[in-house]
């Protein structure tokens, strides 16, 4: 079996993420990660809080804390909803620990030993005001390709746009809004990555045919237009230092470097980070460094990130002249809108995943947000969509399916599967049917194709509700009670497989599936073709209990709940 690497884009430290954020990247990675090692993969799941930049300065100069003290709270708070949503990162790191410093100040050795680093005077606003240089993101103002008049000067969210803070219009400070700026002389280090150019290519261009669309065409754009000499450090109190020993004036000014330079480099580091808590079983660099052909690493991240990932990281990783490990497959995702405007965390428009899970458990949320994840577009949520998927895929499809088939079962026959006849014409169907769509499934899983992944489930679970309606054990059980023994214990390895098999996607209603059933030594990970056509993992005489209710209809009075607390159609 494969060892795979799975890191997913780190959130950013300055506040609860909102479900755009969740299913752009942390749980499509979680469900890969899930699957793979059900299937016997051997699974390196890595993700970490990115915690340097002004995002972070300015989250807790708003809450009035120091920013070592917010991003240690944050990282607490973040990690809490992620638990929730049942998100099962291997570990989930920070990018201000010791050893993303140490690996990204090594980084910066090599790259300036290699040639690919130059220190540059160059010309930044400054605010009087302030009393400082304002790093890209504490300048806000208008884009100047689309007009969006909150773009950052790093990027603008709504065009995403690379920009300079010089490049904004009516620019004005984050920090105290003023628009007395100046543009001063500073001095930073620039990655060369003009120099990098024909190498990145070279390297794209091995792997883009494999990619998404979306995730080549991102990468090939910036490629195209060419890669430019960018500045690696920013003049801010919080971040990876300069190293001394290489740079000592701007070390002594504190120049920190650029978020987007170190954050990539976390993944290392957060692999670094979880090694290290156990240094005798666990090889960080078996991971990362010249390594085998057997890793294969994919990424997961919202179109936003591609550009850094695609074409800023590898560039990076290829400067060192070191054999590090480099993205075999970039799973990148289009936006989720809140009827049809942009999640925003920064105006806190739409549901955040805190407040998500404080309506619903999370397995409502991770089955909708992956079968209706935005791959091939941006995709919209709204609470009538949201309403109609829970009930009929959740609620009627699988929730009523194993309800009455246990309810009826136990009422009948007792709390033990029963025995009945040898199955017939209608059971081989069923398995071969069943056998074709967990095929089907493993396919799309297989190629990430998570929404077509999640209509081969939902097909799955579909094709017991045919199987119950054709047989009738209702009906059944008035002339023939070996028939409706056999139809219900046919039904109960359907909801077996169905505990086994939806794992991924509704981790928490896979268990009490399964526990439902006093199976000794049920130890299955996933079911093969044959056991699917054959549906016999329960036997007769196995102990059973009726689960709660796995999913609650959702009302009309609880969809104008829904609305009323966080809206319909978003405000400008």
């Amino acid at each position: 079996m494969a060892r795979h690497l799975i890191t997913s884009a780190l959130p950013y430290i300055n506040g609860i993420k909102h479900l755009g954020n969740m299913v752009g990247s942390m749980l499509p990675a979680d469900v890969y990660s899930r699957y793979l090692r059900q299937r016997g993969h051997e699974v390196l799941y890595i993700c970490a809080t990115d915690e340097h930049g002004t995002p972070a300065e300015l989250a807790a100069k708003e809450q009035g804390l120091p920013v070592d003290e917010f991003c240690a709270q944050a990282h607490d708070a973040q990690k809490a909803v992620y638990d929730g949503f049942a998100l099962a990162f291997d570990y989930f790191g920070r990018s201000s620990s010791e050893q993303n410093v140490e690996i990204t100040q090594h980084f910066a050795r090599r790259l300036n030993e290699n040639g690919f680093i130059e220190e540059r005077a160059i010309r930044q606003v400054y605010s009087p005001t302030d009393g400082r240089f304002l790093p890209d993101r504490y300048v806000e103002g208008t884009c100047p390709h689309c007009g969006y008049d909150k773009a950052r000067g790093d990027q603008c969210e709504n065009c995403t746009r690379v920009l300079d803070p010089t490049d904004l219009i009516n620019p004005r400070s984050a920090i105290s809004g003023s628009t007395d700026l100046e543009v001063r002389e500073t001095k930073h280090l620039f990655l060369l990555q003009s120099k990098l150019q024909h190498e990145v290519e070279e390297w794209v261009s091995r792997h883009e045919d494999d990619w998404p669309q979306l995730a080549s065409s991102i990468a090939r754009k910036w490629l195209n237009e060419g890669l430019h000499d960018r500045a690696i450090t920013r003049d801010l109190d919080w971040g990876v230092p300069v190293p001394s020993d290489t740079w000592p004036e701007l070390a002594a000014e504190g120049k920190v470097f650029y978020v987007w330079f170190d954050a990539p480099i976390e993944y290392i580091g957060a692999t670094k980070e979880w090694a290290d808590l156990d240094p005798e079983n666990r090889d960080w660099k078996s991971w990362w460094y010249d390594v085998d052909t057997d890793v294969r690493y994919t990424e997961f991240m919202a179109k936003d990130n591609v550009p850094f990932h695609t074409v800023m990281f590898p560039a990076t990783e290829l400067g060192v002249r070191e054999p590090w490990k480099k993205v075999d497959y970039v799973k990148a995702f289009n936006w989720l809108t809140y009827y049809g405007g942009k999640f925003s965390t920064s105006q806190k428009r739409g549901v955040f995943t805190d407040q998500a899970l404080d309506i619903l458990p999370a397995d409502y949320w991770r089955y909708f947000l992956i079968a209706n994840a935005p791959e091939s577009d941006d995709s919209s949520f709204t609470w009538e969509h949201f309403t109609a998927t829970v009930n009929k895929d959740l609620a009627d499809t699988l929730g009523n399916f194993v309800n009455r088939v246990l309810s009826f079962s136990k009422k009948r026959f007792g709390e033990e599967v029963p025995a009945g006849g040898e199955p017939g014409e209608a059971e081989a169907k069923l398995g071969e049917e069943i056998a074709r769509l967990l095929a089907e499934y493993e396919s799309q899983m297989e190629a990430l194709q998570f929404r077509k992944a999640a209509a081969a489930l939902r097909a799955l679970w579909s094709a017991g509700n045919s199987y119950l309606e054709e047989k009738a054990p209702w009906l059944e059980i008035k002339t023939d009670k070996d028939g409706a023994a056999l139809t219900l214990r046919t039904a109960m390895n359907l909801i077996h497989l169905y505990a086994v098999v939806s794992e991924p996607f509704i981790p928490a209603t896979s268990a009490a599936m399964r526990q439902a059933f006093a199976v000794k030594d049920d130890t299955a990970t996933w079911i093969t073709a044959d056991e699917a056509r054959a549906l016999t993992a329960l036997t007769p005489g196995t102990p059973f209990t009726v689960p709660p209710v796995l999913f609650a209809k959702l009302t009309d009075e609880d969809l104008e709940t829904y609305k009323e607390r966080f809206g319909g159609e978003p405000t400008a």
